[in-house]
C-alpha cells in the first residue's frame, strides 16, 4: 500500500483520539467533596413475601442504619419518612448510604423526632443499560418492595400513603416506568428524584426491550394524564464530568403545561455549582446536602411525614435546586415592612453606584434611592452583596416621612445566589408605586461584607458577539472589549444554538485598583435548558471556560448568553474562539454510541472488495488494502441524502408509511422525542458532514482493528503452532458436513435452551480457529518450501496482478509449490475479513452473555433473550463459512457477482436504519454472511 494510505488513517486515529481524550479528560477536576459516615453503616435486609422472593430471587430490599439508629430499627418498628433509593446500571444498593447518612446527622439536629428511613433497593448489579430485558422485571419489583415498606409502617397513627423515591441513571427510568403498570396505584408514589437518569432516550439502544420499554414510559408522561401531574419529578442531570448519560438525555419530556415536573444539570444547582460524573453524582456532598435539606423541608411536622401538597413541594424544590430565593418555602411575604433606626443610619444615594463595605463592628445601615429622577434615563437597578445570609434586604418605599422610609414592601424576592456573593435586578417600570429603593445593609452580626449597586440601561445590557463558525478550526475569533464601568453585562453568543458547535473563550482583566473589590463572576447562560455553569475569577486575571451545550435549540431563535458580573472601571478583553478538539468531543459524546455502525459499514465495504478481487483475478487482496480502497464515502452518502431529500415531499412520505418501513434513524446531534414512532422525519443537511467524519473514523478503526486483530491471531499462532500438527492444506481446520450439520444444529439448540449470545461466541470461536490453522499452515509452507522473497505489495502478500497467473502456476508443477502457499494466504485474508465481521456481533451480544452468566445460577435460559431466534441465520452462516475458500468463490461467477452488488446497499440500509437500533447491525451482517455463505456452495 502506498505511504498516503497509512497517513490518511493515522489522522483519522488521532482525530479519534483527540476527540476521546476531549471526552474523557476535557473538563474541570472534580471539585466535589466526598461524603463520609461517622459510624459503621449497616444494611438491614427486609422479608419479602413468600411469593415475591420466589419470583425475583436475584433481587433484595434492605434498610440503611448507623450505629445507635441501626441497633433500635432492628424490629423494623419505623416511624420515619420513607425514601427509597434505586441504583442503576450495575448500581450497588449500598450506594444509599450518603444519602442515608447524611439524612441521619441532618435528623439528629432537629427537634421533634422527624427523620428519614433510608431503604436501598438491591438489583443484583445488572447491566439494564446495555441489556433491556430485565428492565420490565425490575420494575415490577420496585413496585412489590414499595407495598413491603408500607406495610411496615401500618400500626402507626399515622402511616405514609407513599414513599419518595431517588432514582440514579437507569433507576431513575424504572422509578418512571412503576406508571405503566396496569394495577400500580399512582398515590403510591407522588416525589422522584433522579440523578443522571436518560430519560429521552437510552444512551445505546442494544436490543429492541429497551426501545420497546422507553416507548412505554414515553407515551405513558406523554399524556398527561390528572393522576401524573399530581406526581412531582425532578431529574438532575451531572454536566460534562459525566460522559456516561450526557446532561441532555436527563432532560424531562412532558407536556408544556405541566410545571410539576423540573429539569436541571447539577451546575447549576445552588450552592453546588460543580460538575459530577456518573457515580459521584450519588456522593457528591454539596448534591446531597441539597437532596436532604429539600426533602426534610417536604416533612410535615404534624405527621411527620412528606407532604401531600403539590404546590409545596414544587415551591420547596425550586428553592433548593433552581433558584434559591431570599423567602424560605412555606413562608409567607411580608406585604408591608415598617424600619427602625435614628435618622444617622440613613443616607440618600445621588450617584450612579454605590459601595459600601460594612465594618466589623455591629451596625445599622440603610441606603435610600430616589425613582423619580432615574425613570426615563435607567431601565433596571441591580445589586450584589457578599454577604450571604438569604434575608430581605431591598425594599421599594411607598411612603416616606422626610429622608426616612416609614414604610415599603419587600423586592427580594428574585435574588439570585451565586458562587460569591448574591445579585438581584429589579426593572423599574415594575414599580410604578414606589418612590424610592432602600438596601438594608445592616450588619447585627459584627461580620464584613460587601454591597455594590448601580443604576442600568436596557440597551447596554446586552452586547452581540457572533461567535465563529464551527469551521474555523480555532484560526479566526470573535473579540470584544468592555471599557467596565459597570457591574453587569450581557454578551449574546449569536447563532450559538447547536450542539456541535464548542468554544474555547477568553476573559482577560485588568483593573488599576484592586482593593476591596468582589471577584469577577462568569456566568454560561442557555435560556433552553438549565444547564448554567460559573466560572469565579480574580482581579486582574487571563480565564478559559468552554462554551458548549447540553441540547439545541429547535428553532434558533435565541442564543446562549455569557453574563459578566464585573469589578467597575476595569477593562475586560472576551474572546470567542472555535476549538475544534471540543467539536470532536462533542461529536463523540453526542454520537460515539453510532460509531459501530460505521466500522460495520467499513468492514462490509472491505468484503466487498475482497469479492469484486475474487471475482476478477481469483484471488484476495490484504485486509487492511481492502478496507483503505474500500473507503468510497461518495457511495454510501449520496444515496442516504437522496432517500432525505424524498422524504421532504408528502406524497414520498405517506408511501412510505403505507409500505410499512420503519422510520429513517437520524444522527442523536438532533433532539431524540421517540424513537419508536413510525414517521420518516427528514434530518438536516448538515448532519450528513458529520456522517462523513464518522465514516472516516470508522474506516479508522476497522482500518487499525484489522491490524490488531492479525498480529493477535499471528501471535496466538506461534503459541499454539506446536500442539498442531504441520498442514500444507488450505482446508486446513475445515469440517465435514455431517460435523457442520451437528454443529449447526448443537449451536441452534444451545442458543434456545441458555442463551443466544453464548451461541454467537461459539460461532466465532469456531472461524477464529479455522484462522489460526490457516495462520499455521501459511507459516509451515513459508519454511517448508524456502521460497525466495517475491515481488510482494506493501501489506506483505502478493500483489493482485500475481493472481492473473494462478491457473498456469498449477498446471504442471509440482504439489508444494508458491501457487499452493498463495491459496492458502488468499483464505487467510477472506477468513480473517470473516472473523473481523464476526467480532461485532459478539461486542453487541456481550451484555446479555453477562446477564445470563451473572443470573446462571438462578436460570439456564435468559428470558427474554434479544438474539433468539434471529441469530440462527447468522449461526447457519458462520458455520458453512468455515469450509469457504477462495476457490469455491470462483466457481460461483453469478452467485459471487450478486452478492458483491447487493453488499453496498446493504450497507446503505444499515447507515439508514441502524443508528438508533444498534442491535439492526447483526441483523444486516447477518443477511450479508448468508449471501456470501449461499455464494460458496451454489
Amino acid at each position: 500500500m502506498r505511504p498516503a494510505v497509512y497517513v490518511l488513517h493515522s489522522c483519522a486515529l488521532a482525530l479519534l483520539l483527540t476527540g476521546l481524550r476531549e471526552l474523557l479528560f476535557g473538563f474541570e477536576e472534580n471539585r466535589c467533596s466526598m461524603t463520609y459516615m461517622f459510624e459503621q453503616p449497616e444494611y438491614r435486609r427486609i422479608q419479602l413475601p413468600r411469593r415475591v422472593a420466589r419470583q425475583y430471587p436475584a433481587y433484595g430490599l434492605y434498610l440503611y442504619g448507623e450505629g445507635l439508629y441501626a441497633q433500635e430499627t432492628r424490629g423494623l418498628k419505623l416511624s420515619g419518612a420513607p425514601v427509597l433509593f434505586l441504583p442503576g446500571n450495575a448500581g450497588s444498593y449500598k450506594q444509599a448510604r450518603s444519602l442515608g447518612s447524611v439524612a441521619l446527622r441532618k435528623a439528629e439536629n432537629l427537634d421533634g423526632g422527624v427523620h428519614m428511613n433510608v431503604f436501598t433497593i438491591d438489583f443484583n448489579e445488572e447491566l439494564v443499560a446495555l441489556y433491556g430485558g430485565s428492565l420490565l422485571r425490575q420494575t415490577h419489583f420496585l413496585h412489590e418492595s414499595i407495598r413491603v415498606i408500607l406495610r411496615l409502617y401500618k400500626n402507626r397513627p399515622d402511616p405514609p400513603s407513599s414513599v419518595v423515591l431517588v432514582g440514579h441513571s437507569m433507576g431513575g427510568v424504572v422509578a418512571r416506568a412503576l406508571f405503566t403498570l396496569p394495577r400500580f396505584n399512582p398515590r403510591l408514589v407522588s416525589l422522584i428524584l433522579t440523578q443522571a437518569s436518560p430519560h429521552r432516550a437510552p444512551v445505546i439502544s442494544l436490543d429492541p426491550y429497551i426501545l420497546e420499554f422507553y416507548s412505554s414510559v414515553r407515551q405513558r408522561w406523554a399524556a398527561g394524564e390528572e393522576d401524573l401531574r399530581n406526581v412531582t419529578v425532578m431529574s438532575v442531570g451531572g454536566g460534562y464530568r459525566d460522559y456516561q448519560v450526557r446532561s441532555g438525555l436527563t432532560a424531562l419530556s412532558c407536556p408544556s403545561d405541566d410545571h410539576n415536573k423540573l429539569s436541571v444539570v447539577v451546575t447549576a444547582v445552588p450552592r453546588t455549582w460543580v460538575s459530577t460524573d456518573h457515580l459521584s453524582i450519588v456522593w457528591c456532598k454539596e448534591l446531597v446536602l441539597a437532596t436532604v435539606r429539600a426533602f426534610f423541608d417536604l416533612i410535615e411536622p404534624e405527621t411527620q411525614q412528606f407532604t401531600e401538597d403539590v404546590e409545596k413541594r414544587i415551591s420547596v424544590l425550586n428553592y433548593h435546586f433552581i433558584h434559591h430565593p431570599v423567602q424560605l418555602p412555606g413562608d409567607q411575604p411580608n406585604t408591608l415592612v415598617s424600619f427602625t433606626g435614628t435618622a444617622e443610619a440613613w443616607s440618600e444615594v445621588n450617584t450612579l453606584r454605590v459601595f459600601y463595605s460594612a465594618p466589623k463592628e455591629a451596625t445599622v445601615k440603610y441606603f435610600l434611592f430616589a425613582l423619580s429622577s432615574r425613570r426615563k434615563a435607567y431601565t433596571h437597578f441591580y445589586c450584589r452583596s457578599s454577604n450571604l445570609e438569604m434575608s430581605s434586604w431591598l425594599f421599594g418605599c411607598t411612603q416616606m416621612n422626610g429622608l426616612l422610609c416609614v414604610q415599603a414592601v419587600d423586592l427580594s424576592g428574585r435574588t439570585e445566589l451565586l458562587p460569591a456573593y448574591k445579585v438581584l435586578t429589579v426593572k423599574l417600570d415594575e414599580l410604578s408605586t414606589i418612590s424610592h429603593l432602600v438596601i438594608d445593609a445592616s450588619n447585627p452580626s459584627a461580620r464584613q461584607f460587601i454591597v455594590e449597586c448601580e443604576w442600568q440601561r436596557d440597551k447596554s445590557l446586552t452586547i452581540p458577539v457572533p461567535v465563529p463558525h464551527v469551521l474555523s478550526f480555532g484560526w479566526t475569533s470573535s473579540d470584544v472589549t468592555i471599557n467596565s464601568s459597570g457591574l453587569l453585562h450581557t454578551l449574546q453568543l449569536q447563532h450559538f444554538h447547536q450542539v456541535y458547535q464548542a468554544f474555547r473563550i477568553t476573559v482577560m482583566s485588568h483593573c488599576k485598583a484592586t482593593k476591596d473589590r468582589l471577584p469577577n463572576i462568569y456566568r454560561m447562560k442557555v435560556p433552553w435548558f438549565r444547564d448554567d455553569s460559573f466560572v469565579t475569577a480574580g482581579i486582574p486575571s487571563v480565564t478559559e471556560m468552554s462554551g458548549m451545550l447540553h441540547m439545541p435549540r429547535h428553532d434558533n431563535t435565541s442564543s446562549a448568553l455569557l453574563q459578566l458580573h464585573t469589578a467597575p472601571n476595569c477593562q475586560y478583553k472576551v474572546s470567542v474562539r472555535t476549538s475544534f478538539p471540543k467539536v470532536l468531543g462533542q461529536i463523540l459524546r453526542f454520537c460515539g454510541p453510532v460509531l459501530p455502525v460505521y466500522v460495520a459499514v467499513a468492514l462490509l465495504l472491505a468484503l466487498r472488495r475482497q469479492l469484486c478481487s475474487v471475482l476478477l483475478t481469483g484471488c484476495t487482496v490484504g485486509m487492511r488494502e481492502a478496507v483503505a480502497k474500500a473507503l468510497q464515502p461518495h457511495k454510501l452518502e449520496l444515496p442516504i441524502l437522496l432517500l432525505h431529500l424524498l422524504l421532504r415531499q408528502s406524497w414520498f412520505q405517506e408511501g412510505w408509511s403505507t409500505l410499512g418501513l420503519p422510520a429513517v434513524d437520524a444522527l442523536p446531534l438532533t433532539p431524540i422525542e421517540d424513537l419508536s414512532q413510525h414517521t420518516a422525519v427528514p434530518e438536516q443537511d448538515w448532519l450528513r458532514l458529520v456522517s462523513l467524519l464518522l465514516c472516516m473514523l470508522g474506516a479508522a478503526v476497522a482500518f487499525w482493528g484489522t491490524t490488531v486483530l492479525s498480529v493477535s491471531l499471528r501471535m496466538m499462532s506461534l503459541i499454539l503452532g506446536p500442539l498442531h500438527r504441520p498442514s500444507i492444506s488450505r482446508h486446513c481446520g475445515t469440517l465435514q458436513l455431517s460435523l457442520q450439520i451437528l454443529l449447526i444444529l448443537s449451536l441452534i439448540l444451545l442458543g434456545g435452551v441458555t442463551c443466544g449470545a453464548l451461541s454467537i461466541t461459539a460461532s466465532f470461536l469456531l472461524q477464529l480457529y479455522r484462522v489460526l490453522r490457516l495462520q499455521m499452515t501459511e507459516r509451515s509452507l513459508s519454511h517448508m518450501l524456502n521460497l525466495a522473497p517475491q515481488k510482494t505489495s506493501e501489506n506483505g502478500f502478493s500483489s493482485s496482478s500475481d493472481g492473473q497467473n494462478k491457473l498456469k502456476e498449477r498446471i504442471g508443477t509440482s504439489l508444494l509449490s508458491e501457487s499452493v502457499l498463495q491459496d492458502v494466504r488468499d483464505d487467510l485474508q477472506l477468513h480473517l475479513c470473516l472473523s473481523t465481521l464476526l467480532t461485532l456481533p459478539v461486542m453487541l451480544s456481550a451484555p446479555s452473555l453477562f446477564y445470563w452468566s451473572r443470573n446462571l445460577r438462578y436460570s439456564v435460559h435468559l428470558d427474554p433473550d434479544p438474539w433468539w431466534p434471529h441469530m440462527v441465520p447468522l449461526l447457519i452462516a458462520s458455520v458453512l463459512l468455515i469450509n469457504c475458500n477462495t476457490f469455491m468463490l470462483s466457481l460461483s461467477k453469478l452467485m459471487l457477482a450478486l452478492t458483491s452488488r447487493l453488499l453496498l446497499p446493504l450497507c446503505v440500509a444499515m447507515v439508514t436504519f441502524s443508528p438508533l437500533h444498534l442491535y439492526r447491525v447483526v441483523h444486516f451482517l447477518s443477511a450479508a454472511l448468508t449471501l456470501l455463505a449461499t455464494s460458496c456452495y451454489l
